[in-house]
């Protein structure tokens, strides 16, 4: 988290403590709205009265609005997806015949990378746009500067980008109060520390990744994959040459790599975003005797391979280097999979989501489904069905963690989060591959039965 972040984080969380016992509660005052109903019924006010139940009675007929919470959606290639998901989502809706004979709207908020905007959004959605259900979010800090305010309007939220586990261990602990929250996308941070272990435990002898340089960039959410890694890469059976968290502001990874190949690591395993572009320009343009894979989130974008490349000879960086992601335009996870992709493929001028992407729509049509089987959008009411879902999507079978889940070892669990597993979800490893026209391919190499080619080593090597 950067300074500026943390200020931010911690203004909005002072400012929430300040204004929570007086903030506006858009189902309160519902509530208070219908017992003047009910007041001017009894003092015989009947026009006033209908006045007011009608204007309640057409609130079945107003559209149900989708309100979607976006970092920089106009120029940042996870926010885009966020939002232009939600419009595929909707659409669709809107298409087979809304939410309960309802149209469907969405309303979208830019929460500008910065949680105290990401709060004023939040508010704007729910308390100006009338939102029923929010979805969205990518950074963890942002996300845990609106827990509060999601659980002060007792309105559902979706997360469909940040993974910190901060949130669910709130809802385990404190159920009543943030029971609002559920996350439906990607997996949480511990799960991804888990997904990298169970790679590396399933592919690692088969890829000649026998010894391993460990590397994470030293922000919040890399700190309990961290932990995993420490507590349970071990077991896996490979060999932890070298491991380091270096400095956010890293960007000349030189005197990293020297060590890399001096400890004679067969892998740079890197869980890297924010200084992922020159982690991976710094191992492919000097073609570093080692291969490079883990959680990189710039490859996860579709358009990466065109756009890192070497300055001087303009070959593609990203060449043969493997990333964690939930799903790529290659993906056939389920038989939706590939129905989202042509119809956002269609919508955006033949441009492929990022995982933000899939998440997002599988939140939204998970949420239309359950309400359709409720009949209601009510937070509370549909809380009890979100939970009992397992509900088809893009990227696998939903379900959530419950309300007394416990990790193993642990003394909290992650109630309300996505289940990680092979009959849940399960996300993939992609590696980026040149095809025959040389253009470059999200190829999956992991999950074997997702897999659409094998592990290509670096020519280089």
């Amino acid at each position: 988290m950067t300074d500026t972040e943390r200020w931010e984080t911690e203004l909005g969380a002072t400012a929430e403590r300040a204004d929570r016992d007086g903030a506006l509660n858009r189902r309160r005052l519902l509530k208070a709205t219908t017992g003047v109903a009910a007041g001017i019924s009894v003092s015989g006010c009947l026009d006033s009265y209908e006045t007011l139940a009608g204007s309640t009675d057409s609130d079945d007929d107003d559209p149900v609005t989708i309100g979607v919470l976006a970092p920089n959606p106009d120029s940042d290639y996870i926010g885009r997806s966020i939002v232009r998901a939600a419009e595929v989502a909707v659409t669709e809706l809107n298409d087979d015949g809304g939410i309960n004979g309802r149209d469907v709207e969405m309303a979208v908020g830019d929460t500008n990378e910065s949680p105290l905007e990401a709060r004023r959004q939040y508010q704007r959605l729910v308390l100006e746009e009338g939102a029923d259900v929010t979805v969205g979010v990518f950074t963890s800090e942002a996300l845990m500067n609106i827990v509060d305010n999601i659980a002060e309007q007792e309105t559902i939220h979706l997360t469909s980008g940040a993974a910190t586990t901060e949130v669910s261990r709130l809802v385990n602990e404190e159920y009543d109060r943030y029971k609002y929250h559920f996350r439906v996308g990607p997996i949480n941070d511990y799960d991804l520390g888990r997904t990298q272990v169970d790679f590396m435990d399933d592919m690692a002898s088969k890829i000649g990744w026998e010894s391993v340089a460990l590397l994470a960039e030293d922000y919040a959410w890399t700190e309990v994959p961290w932990d995993v890694y420490q507590e349970q890469l071990a077991e896996t059976g490979v060999d932890i040459v070298m491991q380091e968290r270096y400095p956010p502001a890293t960007d000349d990874f030189s005197d990293i790599y020297d060590r890399v190949e001096a400890a004679g690591a067969d892998v740079a395993f890197i869980t890297a975003a924010h200084t992922g572009n020159e982690a991976l320009a710094d191992w492919a343009a000097p073609q570093r005797p080692f291969a490079f894979g883990g959680i990189h989130v710039p490859m996860q974008l579709p358009a990466y391979y065109e756009q890192a490349r070497h300055p001087q000879t303009d070959a593609p960086l990203a060449e043969y280097g493997v990333t964690y992601d939930s799903a790529t335009a290659q993906s056939t996870t389920t038989s939706k999979t590939q129905d989202f992709v042509n119809h956002y493929q269609e919508m955006f001028d033949g441009s492929n989501p990022v995982y933000t992407g899939y998440h997002t729509y599988d939140g939204i049509k998970l949420f239309a489904e359950t309400a359709t089987e409720v009949g209601t959008v009510d937070s509370d009411d549909l809380i009890p069905a979100l939970e009992d879902a397992s509900f088809t999507g893009t990227v696998g079978t939903l379900e959530f963690y419950g309300r007394d889940h416990q990790v193993e070892g642990k003394e909290y669990g992650h109630t309300h989060d996505i289940v990680y597993g092979e009959d849940a979800h399960h996300p993939i490893y992609s590696q980026w591959q040149a095809d025959d026209g040389g253009e470059g391919v999200q190829e999956i190499i992991w999950p074997e039965r997702e897999a659409t080619a094998e592990y290509a080593e670096p020519d280089w090597l």
